[in-house]
Order: C-alpha cells, then structure tokens, then sequence
C-alpha cells in the first residue's frame, strides 16, 4: 500500500506542462516509426533496417561485430539477431566468424545490401524532411540543434552508465552518422543560447486550454495533450 501511495502521489504531482510534454513524446515515438517505414516502402526496407545498412555502409570494410552493431542501432541482441537474419535472407546481410574472437560474429554488407541501402538513402531523407525538420523549421532558432540537445539529455538519463553507443563518448556521440567527407560552408553554425527577442510559439484557439498557473510558460497545446488537471496539484515540499 505504501507503494501504490508513493506510485500515486508521483504521478499526481507532475504539473500539467511536464505531462504534455511527456505526452506529446509517446506520440512522437509511436507515429514517426511507421511514418519512415512508409516512406521507405518502395524500398523493401524498414526504417530500422535502413538504419542498421547505414551503420554497416559508414563501417570500415562494411563490418561490424554484431554486438558492436547492436549497440550502434541502439537494439537488444535477440531484436538486432532477428532482423540481421531477415537481411541476410533477402542477401543484404551477410554473417561471418570473427577472427579477433571465436565466440563472437561480425555482420557485413553485401554488395546488394550496399546498392540497397545507396537507393534508399533519398528516400530516407525525404522523409526525416518531410516529417521531423520542416516541423523543426518552425521553431525559432535552430530546432535541428534543439532537438539534438533535447534527446541527447533524455538518452543520457535513459543510459546513465554510458553503455550504449548513442552515449558512450558524451557529444559529439558514438552513435551518430559518419560526417560527410567534405563540410559544407552553408551548413548553419549550432545555434547560440536562447534569446529573449525570439518570437513565442502561436497558439490555436481550437485546442484545449493547458492548467492555469500562473508561473508555468505558454504552451502550444496539441490533441495528443491530456487533459488538463481540475485542481492545480502542487508538489510537497
């Protein structure tokens, strides 16, 4: 009982605007999936194993231990396992022994995963446009940068002890894609601290008013938002 109460006190005391956040997160994560996988359908590929033929792609001789690549696309073993073994069906993947270590073994692309993965390349970012940075592009200042940010400290609680690639080497971090051999001068520079002069975030009359408090920011409310509080709950001292 004493745990059901703290579990109960726990969730009452998040303020409305940490509930919408939280909110707004579990539907980014649950319709972006599925969004990528659609436009990756011409393809025959998923948006995850898309992800895992770019990793082997931007690997040295196209290889990589299948802990190493489990790691690098942030997947358990036995999900990572599945899906190399879909791959290798389709002749995209291939798994060979390990020289350095009898017990473990490596992935490496093949010539028709390397085509593949080529090809889907322009899907993949027409899509990551479309659905994450023309909403980015919306934000003032740099919301590429801002999102970048934003998730690099959700993943750093998520993985306190650094043992996954995506937090392994703090920021930049091990899980991200190779740079391109050549910068690009036109490429914006990380965007500065917040400016006091920046334009707030419109508001639409038709979404449901958030939880008045006075000390809480404006939020731009969406249908993905619960509902807001009856009483104003505020967190014990």
């Amino acid at each position: 009982m004493q745990v059901i109460d703290r579990i109960s006190f726990m969730t009452t005391s998040l303020a409305h605007r940490e509930r919408v956040a939280i909110a707004r997160l579990h539907a980014l994560l649950e319709l972006l999936p599925t969004a990528l996988d659609r436009h990756l359908s011409p393809s025959g590929i998923t948006s995850f194993e898309y992800t895992l033929l770019e990793a082997l792609a931007e690997a040295p001789d196209h290889l990589l231990r299948l802990s190493a690549l489990a790691s690098r696309t942030n997947a358990t073993l036995p999900r990572l396992s599945r899906v190399v073994s879909s791959l290798e069906k389709r002749g995209l993947v291939e798994r060979l022994p390990c020289a350095e270590d009898r017990r473990a073994t490596n992935a490496i692309l093949t010539d028709s995963g390397a085509q593949v993965q080529e090809e889907s390349a322009p899907l993949y970012a027409a899509g990551a446009q479309e659905l994450i940075l023309e909403g980015l592009n919306k934000l003032p200042g740099d919301g590429v940068q801002q999102l970048t940010d934003l998730s690099y400290a959700i993943l750093s609680v998520l993985d306190p002890d650094q043992r996954l690639a995506v937090t392994a080497s703090g920021d930049p971090c091990a899980a991200d894609p190779a740079p391109a051999a050549d910068g690009c001068a036109a490429d914006p520079a990380p965007a500065a601290d917040g400016c006091a002069a920046d334009p707030e975030a419109a508001l639409c009359a038709a979404d449901p008013t958030p939880e008045p408090c006075a000390a809480d920011p404006i939020l731009e409310p969406c249908a993905a938002d619960p509902a807001p509080a009856r009483t104003s709950v505020v967190p014990a001292a």
